[in-house]
């Protein structure tokens, strides 16, 4: 799908009005974000890959955490990604922050510690893809690529009114109104208007600096642009986690099992309780004697449920049940997974962890704090 010759001669008749309404409106309207206060191209990088698939109200702790801890690209490359991970904890998406970290290094060992001012070098590295890297060069470098995201998506498909525009058709349309000395202010822009005004339900077309020029506007029904996309059934999965607890030398006077998921797998580099999926036919406590010894070699006898925790990730939605177990049969080893730890309460706080994880060990907190002698608890559970 290409622009077809009216719409490019549309394109480039309104260009000059296009740009100058859009600007001058940004400038009047722009939110004042924390990367957009003199940033650096290490600055925006690290701004527009976390505001992948998260809002910006989000982003702006995170960011300001991330950019205290972790100030330039020097500074990130030689952190362990466990320390990464952690700040990154709760952010959700973290292939990013792993990318991210990757992607640093990469930077330093091959770039003298500055991010390319190149298109397509940056996108070789690790987690940029055709938007990250548009954004990054036109806002950072100022150099004229398009960056389509979501929301420009949806802004140029209602001026348009194309029900199904492709990626390249989009850019193809950015890339003809976007002005040459002012390429970030435009993509910034764009992206603006996208979220605060162009929203997918109950667009504010009558302060859209676009109104006139927009062709779904005047068919009355611009939120039918683009098409929605068939809603696709979302399953459900039912997993356990087992928090195994065994007296300890710590203060809490016990510690528990954890393990660190594999690099590749989902939550890769996060720790976690131990467990997996139920399998059809299985009991609570069958998958989880079975994932614990598929996953560690080890055999426990499983407890009563210490918290159920319910999620929706992108593609699923789990139940999780944590289940307290006592280890009777074998030692640890991670088959299954990168590594394991006994890891007492204090411990697990500093380990990265999912927000699933978390609310686990928030209510092992809760459970160690209602019981002061868990050495004599650990035998009823």
């Amino acid at each position: 799908m290409t622009l077809d010759d009216a719409t490019r001669t549309f394109l480039v008749d309104t260009r000059e009005e296009a740009q100058t309404r859009l600007l001058s409106w940004f400038r009047r309207h722009a939110r004042d974000l924390p990367w957009r206060h003199d940033p650096t191209p290490y600055q925006v990088w690290v701004s527009e890959v976390m505001l992948q698939q998260t809002q910006v109200e989000t982003v702006r702790g995170y960011y300001a955490r991330f950019l205290a801890r972790f100030p330039d690209v020097a500074t990130l490359a030689a952190a362990p990604q466990e320390d990464v991970l952690k700040l990154w904890e709760g952010l959700g998406y973290y292939s990013r922050a792993r990318s991210l970290h990757k992607a640093a290094r990469i930077v330093v060992e091959e770039h003298d510690g500055s991010l390319p001012a190149d298109v397509d070098a940056l996108r070789r590295l690790p987690g940029i893809g055709p938007y990250t890297a548009g954004a990054v060069a036109s806002i950072a470098f100022g150099i004229p690529t398009p960056a389509v995201d979501g929301n420009v998506r949806r802004v140029l498909a209602r001026v348009l009114a194309l029900p199904s525009p492709t990626q390249a058709l989009l850019a193809s349309a950015v890339g003809e109104w976007m002005p040459a000395d002012a390429a970030g202010a435009f993509t910034e822009a764009l992206m603006e208007l996208g979220a605060t005004l162009c929203s997918p339900r109950v667009p504010k077309c009558l302060l859209c600096p676009w109104q006139d020029l927009c062709r779904a506007r005047r068919t009355g029904r611009p939120e039918t642009y683009p098409a929605p996309k068939p809603k696709k059934i979302i399953p459900h999965y039912d997993v356990v986690a087992a928090v195994t607890l065994r007296a300890g030398t710590s203060e809490q006077g016990a510690e528990v099992l954890v393990a660190q998921r594999r690099q590749d797998d989902m939550l890769g580099g996060l720790w976690e309780f131990p467990g997996g999926k139920v399998e059809s036919g299985e009991s609570l406590a069958e998958a989880l004697v079975r994932e614990l010894r598929e996953e560690m070699t080890i055999g426990v006898a499983v407890g009563d449920t210490l918290t159920v925790v319910k999620h929706a990730y992108t593609h699923f939605r789990i139940t999780l049940h944590a289940l307290f177990c006592t280890l009777i049969e074998g030692e640890p080893v991670c088959i299954e997974c990168q590594d394991h730890r006994w890891a007492s309460l204090a411990e697990v706080r500093d380990l990265p962890m999912a927000v699933t994880d978390r609310k686990i060990a928030g209510a092992l907190e809760t459970w160690l704090a209602e019981h002061p002698d868990p050495r004599r608890d650990l035998s009823a559970l």
